[in-house]
């Protein structure tokens, strides 16, 4: 079973003054008629073995979520609601810790709530045919096949194969280069963009959290084991998890972690993160495609 996560707690500061902090670009229906948020919970609708989403956002924005979701015909798993942020590290444990409440290893989907990929059904293959690395114990990361020397992503390099698949070791997480290093990366080859979409079974997240992030992984419990619930939300436990440390799940786990391996992923992905992504996304993408294949 795999259940996705989707983090709906990003800003979209870059592409100031449209998204503001109390609506965020993926509330926003940047490049077709659906919403950001609404194309990534369509985009994953279409997988066999896959539930419901459950949704990690900040409390504020709770209405919104319900809403667009309900708007669309899908009704979450979960959502969870954040007092603040903490960033990626710290919403994907508490993501993880709730979807091991009733006994259950599920494979945990990742997706930021703010992505456009063009080529959803591709995305779905994708999903579908490297599942099994993540089902065997492994961290896996997508790293998106890189189209130019951009400079406003970081990189993932891969190494050795994982048999005879298309999965690689991660070798290493390179910071968002200069233009002249990311020529580089390209002409080398073997260098992906990161996407922060991840797959991985709970178990082997929340190992490797305990043994790399043990802070987080204690305050996270710690927020959900005081947590409370209503009809359409969780609430975390505000004290616990405002003192629960910052950090991004790749600084807290994956640039650690001898378990990640990354799958290169070709489907038209874009973080949508400034102007100049919106104007070729606007250019590429028709209005009336269907919200299951952005």
């Amino acid at each position: 079973m795999i259940i996705p996560v989707i983090l709906s707690g990003g800003s979209g500061a870059r592409l100031w003054p449209l998204p503001r902090e109390a609506y965020p670009k993926q509330f926003l229906p940047l490049v077709d008629q659906w919403t950001m948020l609404q194309n990534t919970a369509l985009r994953i609708a279409g997988l066999n073995g896959v539930t419901a989403p459950l949704v990690v956002c900040n409390e504020e924005h709770r209405f919104m979520v319900a809403e667009q979701l309900r708007a669309v015909g899908i009704q979450p798993t979960a959502v969870i609601l954040e007092p603040v942020g903490r960033n990626t590290a710290p919403a994907v444990a508490v993501a993880a810790l709730h979807a091991q409440r009733g006994g259950d290893d599920p494979t945990l989907l990742i997706l930021p709530a703010d992505h456009v990929i063009t080529d959803g059904e591709g995305f779905r293959a994708a999903v579908r045919r490297i599942a099994p690395h993540a089902e065997a114990g492994r961290l896996l990361t997508f790293g998106i096949v890189p189209t130019g020397p951009e400079t406003g992503y970081g990189y993932i390099k891969a190494g050795a194969s994982v048999g005879q698949s298309e999965v690689g070791v991660v070798e290493r997480f390179v910071e968002k280069p200069d233009l002249a290093t990311a020529q580089d990366y390209l002409e080398a080859g073997g260098y992906y963009w990161n996407s922060g979409m991840l797959l991985f079974r709970t178990s082997a997240f929340l190992a490797e959290l305990e043994r790399f992030a043990p802070a987080i992984l204690a305050a996270c419990q710690k927020a959900l084991a005081a947590s409370h619930a209503d009809t359409d939300f969780l609430w975390l436990d505000r004290k616990a998890f405002t003192a629960c440390p910052k950090d991004s799940i790749d600084y807290a786990v994956m640039e650690k972690t001898e378990r990640a391996v990354v799958a290169p992923l070709a489907v038209g992905w874009s973080d949508v993160g400034s102007w100049s992504a919106l104007w070729e996304e606007a250019r590429a993408t028709p209005t009336a495609m269907s919200p299951a294949a952005t």
